[in-house]
């Protein structure tokens, strides 16, 4: 559906974006990764038409964004990372609003508002003024408006940051859901939620993408062999000792415990040894309280990446 061809944007010297590629698909919900100042906003910025690229192009359904602007952005719902609302309209008012310069009049615009609050879990708000809403229902009026052509492509900047947890969780429930009818593309540096609501990820630095791929393939490629993390009791120094005499051990790296006397080591290997290391710590007296295997976090993907 969307098709970014040798994406280049300059600001002066300053170089956002370095010729990027990538096509996303029907059904794909894409997680745009990377570093603040990686380039993301201005990659959603060019997709969604409200900025010219230096060079390069976009295209939507096969059509260029430059040059049939109007019809590719019927096809798009934007969510800026700012919600673009009138604090002094009622949430029915601003989505009356948002219906109407859509297109939508008489029983089409009084079904979508309708539908879209359904949607969005608006019922209890939507007579209420934006101004008194909490951040969290701001951002769900602002996929309100997004959404209320029902269009086949959703793009979000950053859709929950400045939520609380719970918030959090709401919001990604709903793009979870709203991902099974739409292909979306939605940008973000936290880990959780590529992992909460991704089935795939571009990661951007310095205006480069330097992997794409699902969040599962992405972690095994970039896993440098057979983790195990084990929290012990003991003297540091004889564990330590005693860990890299195990045969088939890479490495040793010991981790923060807040609990004194207590330390957590992490070992590399080629294979599974979890059985030969719980065996040799307490042959040698150290008190074992857990161990167990570790394996790459996104947080770890994006650390080696980016770094």
């Amino acid at each position: 559906m969307i098709k970014v061809s040798n994406l280049v944007k300059d600001f002066g010297t300053i170089k956002a974006l370095r010729g990027i590629n990538f096509e996303v698909k029907h059904g794909d919900v894409l997680g745009l990764l990377g570093p603040n100042g990686a380039g993301k906003t201005t990659a959603m910025r060019i997709i969604t038409g409200f900025l010219n690229p230096t060079s390069g192009h976009v295209s939507i359904d096969g059509l260029l964004v430059k040059d049939s602007l109007w019809e590719c952005q019927r096809k798009i719902g934007y969510l800026p990372e700012t919600a673009p609302l009138y604090p002094d309209l009622s949430v029915q008012e601003h989505l009356d609003f948002a219906a109407e310069i859509r297109g939508l009049t008489g029983n089409s615009k009084k079904k979508a508002i309708y539908n879209i609050t359904e949607i969005c879990g608006l019922n209890e708000k939507f007579y209420a003024s934006i101004s008194e809403l909490s951040k969290g229902y701001r951002q769900r009026v602002g996929l309100a408006q997004a959404l209320i052509h029902d269009p086949p492509i959703l793009i979000l900047d950053e859709p929950t940051t400045g939520l609380d947890p719970n918030q959090i969780i709401e919001i990604r429930k709903l793009i979870t859901m709203l991902g099974e009818k739409k292909t979306i593309v939605l940008s973000t540096h936290i880990m959780q939620e590529v992992e909460a609501v991704c089935n795939r990820v571009i990661l951007i630095n310095q205006g480069n993408i330097v992997a794409d791929n699902t969040p599962d393939e992405l972690r095994r490629k970039q896993s440098t062999g057979y983790e195990t993390q084990i929290t012990v009791k003991g003297n540091q120094k004889e564990m330590i000792e005693v860990i890299k005499n195990i045969p088939d051990v890479k490495s040793v790296k010991k981790l923060d415990h807040p609990e004194r006397g207590t330390y957590i080591f992490m070992i590399t290997s080629d294979i599974d040894i979890r059985s030969e290391i719980n065996k040799t710590m307490i042959k040698n007296d150290c008190d074992v309280l857990e161990i167990a295997a570790h394996e790459s976090s996104m947080e770890d993907v994006f650390r080696e990446l980016t770094k």
